[in-house]
């Protein structure tokens, strides 16, 4: 690793060995840009896989509830406006479950919703989650029509044999006509890719990642497959590669990547200029989003702080509380004492990092606040601290989980 010049930083007048006292609540001089994320939470199967709040419909044959979902959604969003009266949106993303089972009107009524509701960026980037399985070229034209200027594929591998090991209810061919659909429909469309696949080699992980380029798009996420707790694969885990050869597979992407023109901007995200997610920098720069849809979680802020809401989860009781406008499960504010350590856990996933203005405007605090944890990190080599910016070091990126552990209060 190239060594580099460490340059400590702190606010004016002040040395980083010199912390300020914390407020009790922090000082805001603006609330952060806001973004909307609307959660669908239904698909055609559960993946073995995933943990993400997703349910299968029950009963073969039944209709989704999207009537009543939409429904919900909208009088969610309406009770929500107090908290953002006034704020522009930047970015929408509609994620899932697989929200490419929404029909084309159901869209268009849910982003007509949204626009008589809260003001919109011009430019404001609106994403839609889609797996190939659930793709028609007619209806990703009318989601087109409707207003979504980008669309993010679940693709996860093209080899049929791993698809099945994950569960996945596309093939190979039908990932490629989805791309295919896709980008005559969209200018900006993303790739999910998964890599340490139950019983994948290296040539193979390279195969898919051979794939995905030749379609030219521009941006790609690459994904380490892993066992969650409370899902199949985390209590009956499958074979995977190990530790070293997950890890050559890693470096392995990123080296073909970097080769390819792809800007390696987060942890698992790759773009080519100008392609980057707009609404996950949003998140990643620790900016405001409103949560809304069954388990859908938020953060706002204002002056009188930073609070996180969950929706309720289960689509069932998400639903029911629509009639009395029972809508969020959990919500609390989010102590200073906190706020160093969630800052950091969503900026230091930028290969990039942060301009150091960027902590107290975003946090409240002064940048004194984490004086020794910088120190700390410095010294461990896993963080690079310049005139205006921090970054994490190559060795703080593969060893995130233990620079990010530095700034975790007891």
């Amino acid at each position: 690793m190239n060594e580099r010049r460490i340059i400590p930083i702190a606010p004016a007048g002040r040395g980083l060995d010199s912390p300020l006292p914390l407020p009790q609540r922090p000082q805001l001089s603006a609330p952060p840009p806001l973004a909307l994320y609307v959660h669908f939470p239904w698909c055609v199967r559960k993946c073995p896989y995933c943990d993400f709040n997703s349910h299968t419909v029950r009963g073969e044959g039944s209709p989704l509830p999207e009537a009543e979902w939409l429904q919900a959604v909208v009088a969610d969003l309406e009770a929500s406006l107090p908290q953002v009266w006034g704020r522009r949106v930047h970015s929408i993303f509609i994620g899932g479950g697989t929200p490419s089972l929404l029909s084309a009107a159901g869209l268009d009524t849910l982003l007509t919703a949204i626009r008589m509701r809260l003001p919109l960026d011009p430019l404001a980037e609106i994403t839609l989650e889609a797996n190939p399985g659930t793709v028609e070229a007619a209806r990703f034209r009318d989601y087109r029509a409707a207003g979504i200027n980008r669309l993010s594929l679940g693709i996860q591998s093209f080899d049929d044999a791993m698809l099945g090991r994950l569960g996945r209810i596309h093939g190979g061919d039908e990932a490629r006509r989805a791309i295919e659909i896709a980008q005559a429909s969209f200018e900006r469309v993303n790739l999910d890719l998964m890599y340490a696949l139950p019983e994948q080699s290296l040539a193979q992980a390279l195969a898919d990642l051979e794939t995905a380029l030749a379609f030219g798009t521009g941006h790609l996420s690459c994904y380490h497959l892993t066992m969650e707790p409370n899902t199949p694969f985390g209590h009956s885990p499958p074979p995977v590669p190990d530790e070293d050869a997950a890890a050559d597979m890693q470096d392995a992407i990123e080296s073909r990547l970097a080769a390819a023109g792809f800007e390696h901007y987060e942890t698992s995200a790759f773009a080519r200029p100008n392609q980057h997610s707009r609404h996950n920098l949003n998140y990643w720069s620790f900016g405001d989003y409103l949560g809304i849809g069954p388990g859908a979680h938020g953060k706002l802020s204002s002056h009188e702080g930073i609070v996180r809401e969950m929706r309720h989860k289960h689509p069932a009781r998400y639903l029911e509380g629509a009639a009395k406008g029972d809508f969020v499960q959990e919500r609390r504010e989010v102590g200073v004492e906190e706020l160093p350590f969630e800052f950091m856990m969503n900026t230091l996933r930028l290969t990039g990092g942060f301009q150091t203005s960027l902590f107290a405007s975003r946090t409240g605090l002064p940048l004194a606040a984490v004086a020794a944890e910088l120190k700390q990190a410095q010294a461990r080599g896993l963080l690079e601290v310049g005139s205006d910016f921090i970054r994490p070091t190559e060795r703080g990126r593969h060893f995130l989980n233990d620079l990010l552990q530095l700034f975790l209060k007891d």
